[in-house]
């Protein structure tokens, strides 16, 4: 064969084997990528100004890199925050925005490290994963405490996680703790107790996110000890904020601001967006929805349309979108409903269920020390507004200044001055609500009941057998406290759709309708088809009915508060609502305490639930 003819068959074959492999392991115009992410900690550090944080690493890093100043966690708790990133889907879409609970994607969907690993990505992740959604094939090459980007093949590119826990929610309490951050010189926020525990637990958080600092250098110092610096995009960001009280599971911006930041490499420059520059800050409204979506922008790929983020840099970048948007579900064994909206400047709160305190007891939050002292103090009368909301009842809806009232205490809801603010956000709730299809208008229960032969998000996006916008408006009227709206809730209430009977049921309860009508519909309510209908109705009767009803009510609460028979959901709602009877509901104690834990087959994730809610009703019994 003729040198050229050979050369020109050895240019096919490697033509031909390129074709065959995924072209990010060929091609060398694709970064590396590693996610540095830390646990419970917000914008607390000393790259966006805060002089008390202690943070070098994460300070040096922010100097080479961009700082985005209004980045939402979606969710202001773990499980449900990461679920929005591993999918690219907000939680309330596909059923997953319930603390711990788990459902599936619909089959066209996959997490976005299976995308990446079609494009010859290799993945890890050390080495939490905590979601609410089950995993369908291999998503990870690696996850575990032993996953690392070093373990890839030779040339081939890498996405890699690196999570740090030494700044969770349960470091703020462990003792005993050397302090390194002086507690005297804690700015306590405007709506906590200034009380010696409350300023150690703030300084222990101060502590512990330098613990996560030198972690984060650890993880740059090996990128760049092994060369990969100038070939590697980095992003830091927080999981939601602060593990302390009032911060973490709260849909404030507290709760939902996180920091991040991104530093790409000159070598990667044309993925940069236009506002970066080293050292900057943009105030872009960005979110975990977005990061899905920027992975793939950032290696040639176009985000699927089903993914609800947009990219924010990369060679697929979107506009800058108006708003970020929040949600809070359950909350380990507490029920509760609120959605949360910000533009650049203002928050908007709507409370579905404002008949219940902020502070719900919540077993695993009482164990800080803040968290107690906090309702001690509330409960001898020794607080004044605005320490004293946490442990009341909520309004409908909130609004805050963030630029005025960095922490939110000053709700804007009745200022004539406000009043278009208010209506723009409260309308870019709503839409949302009903774009996304939010699934958080069903019960729990009801929600997997019903999406038994398909998935939640399937469910959610039929109008046939989800009519949300029905639901909604039964959910709205329910806490609104006009006339017209209660003869609108009794309505709900023989409404044939179940889950607007459910609302009408909340509507009663969250009045406190003691009227005759009120007490006639709730009483025939009792004996609805659907068990969350009967829950709610027994509690409104329990707590604002006359003692004609207790027997009935407790009869109810306690068949419905068997997970064996009943179900998890079911038995936790009714738990909670023979937790809100109190002594009314005392002589259930005994068959309380026999009560089984769990229920065949139930996700361990919840195993501590029932107990939590057995052992708080029977200590106030006592």
């Amino acid at each position: 064969m003729h040198h050229l003819e050979k050369l020109q068959v050895a240019v096919f074959l490697v033509i031909g084997v390129m074709a065959t492999l995924p072209c990010s392991v060929v091609a060398a115009d694709r970064p590396n990528i590693l996610w540095i992410t830390s646990e419970d900690n917000g914008s607390q550090l000393g790259a966006y100004g805060d002089k008390f944080a202690t943070t070098p690493n994460l300070d040096r890093l922010a100097e080479r890199g961009l700082r985005y100043l209004n980045a939402w966690s979606t969710a202001p708790v773990c499980a449900p925050a990461r679920t929005t990133i591993i999918s690219g889907v907000y939680p309330p879409s596909t059923g997953a925005q319930h603390m711990r609970s788990m459902t599936s994607l619909p089959a066209f969907m996959q997490m976005y490290p299976q995308l990446l690993r079609k494009q010859g990505y290799y993945c890890t992740n050390n080495s939490k994963e905590d979601y609410n959604l089950r995993k369908v094939g291999t998503v990870w090459d690696d996850s575990s405490r032993k996953a690392h980007w070093r373990n890839r093949a030779a040339g081939q590119p890498f996405f890699a996680i690196f999570n740090h826990t030494v700044c969770h929610e349960s470091k703020i309490r462990t003792r005993p703790h050397k302090q390194i951050h002086d507690p005297a010189l804690v700015r306590v926020p405007a709506y906590h107790p200034d009380t010696p525990e409350v300023r150690q637990d703030w300084a222990q958080y101060y502590d512990i996110v330098s613990q996560m600092d030198q972690l984060v250098g650890n993880n740059l110092r090996e990128l760049e000890d092994a060369g990969l610096a100038e070939d590697t995009i980095i992003f830091y960001y927080g999981d939601h904020g602060s593990g302390m009280p009032r911060s973490k599971r709260w849909t404030y911006n507290s709760g939902l601001n996180v920091p991040l930041i991104v530093s790409i490499p000159d070598k990667w420059k044309h993925l940069r967006p236009a506002e970066y520059e080293e050292g900057a800050a943009t105030d872009r409204l960005v979110g975990f929805i977005d990061l899905a979506p920027t992975l793939l922008s950032l290696i040639g790929v176009e985000p699927p349309k089903w993914m609800q983020g947009a990219a924010f840099f990369g060679v697929h970048e979107a506009a800058p979108r108006m708003y970020n948007f929040g949600f809070r579900g359950r909350m380990d064994e507490r029920y509760d409903m609120v959605r949360s909206v910000r533009d650049k400047r203002y928050i908007y709160v709507r409370n579905y269920m404002p008949h219940k305190i902020y502070g719900q007891y919540i077993a695993y939050m009482f164990k800080t020390p803040t968290t107690r002292v906090w309702r001690e103090l509330y409960d001898a009368g020794k607080l004044e507004p605005p320490r004293t909301f946490f442990w009341e009842t909520k309004p409908a809806e909130e609004l805050y200044d963030l630029q005025a009232d960095p922490d939110e205490v000053n709700n804007l809801v009745d200022s004539s001055e406000h009043r278009g603010v208010l209506l723009k956000l409260r309308a870019a709730q709503r839409e949302w609500a009903l774009e996304i299809r939010d699934l958080g208008f069903l019960p729990e229960g009801e929600m997997h009941s019903l999406s038994a032969d398909q998935t939640p998000y399937e469910l959610g996006h039929d109008p046939h057998r989800y009519p949300l916008e029905k639901i909604m408006a039964a959910a709205e009227q329910a806490a609104a406290f006009d006339d017209e709206s209660l003869a609108a809730v009794r309505k709900a209430l023989v409404d044939p759709e179940s889950a607007v009977r459910y609302w009408g049921a909340m509507g009663l309860l969250i009045r406190k309708a003691d009227d005759d009508l009120s007490q006639r519909a709730l009483a025939k309510a009792l004996n609805d088809d659907s068990p969350y209908v009967r829950i709610l109705a027994a509690q409104a009767l329990g707590q604002y009915g006359d003692a004609s009803h207790l027997a009935e009510v407790n009869k109810v609460l306690i068949d419905a508060a068997n997970p064996q028979l009943q179900g998890i959901y079911v038995a936790m709602l009714a738990l909670n609502a023979i937790d809100a009877l109190g002594n009314g509901a005392k002589s259930l104690a005994d068959s309380i305490g026999k009560l089984p834990d769990s229920t065949p087959g139930f996700d361990r994730r919840l195993r501590n639930y029932i107990p939590n809610l057995k052992n708080k009703i029977l200590a106030d019994f006592e």
